[in-house]
């Protein structure tokens, strides 16, 4: 079985870079963000194909327009968890826009630390939808529109 290297606090240099991420967004550094990410960075996002792009300057126009748009931007790191080179992360990153709404999401990031920098990252990140919206958005399901059934919000 091979051993994880480990710094003195005892975080995996996976871990570290994980945490540099959260740094670097709670502190609006673009280039430490930007630097957290290899030259060749492959995003995907499985829930959302046309979002997947390549490439540290992509990465940095997306969080451009993020640092811009929401000035107050947080990233919780709620949990994670590793694998060798592989670190799964629960994120939620929450602030407000520039024109007064929420902006809160949430969600999972599995991303690939080669030479301490993410290689590749696998997003599943989402709006986050307010219990007393639930009931009311559209859901897709597999079988015909005569088989959904909406549960009833009576006692």
């Amino acid at each position: 079985m091979a051993t994880t290297a480990r710094n003195r606090n005892g975080h995996s240099v996976a871990e570290q870079c994980v945490l540099r991420i959260q740094e670097a967004i709670n502190t609006h550094d673009l280039a430490a963000l930007v630097d957290c990410f290899a030259s060749d960075y492959a995003s995907e996002f499985p829930a959302h194909l046309e979002r997947a792009f390549q490439g540290q300057g992509q990465l940095r126009a997306n969080w451009t327009q993020i640092f811009g748009g929401v000035p107050d931007i947080h990233a919780a790191l709620i949990r994670s968890s590793v694998s060798d080179n592989v670190v799964w992360s629960e994120w939620e990153w929450k602030g407000t826009r520039r024109d007064g709404a929420i902006f809160w999401q949430r969600g999972v990031t599995i991303q690939g630390v080669t030479d301490g920098k993410v290689a590749w990252a696998r997003l599943f990140i989402e709006p986050v939808q307010s219990a007393a919206e639930g009931a009311s958005v559209p859901t897709t399901t597999i079988g015909r529109p005569s088989e959904i059934v909406v549960p009833s919000s009576a006692p």
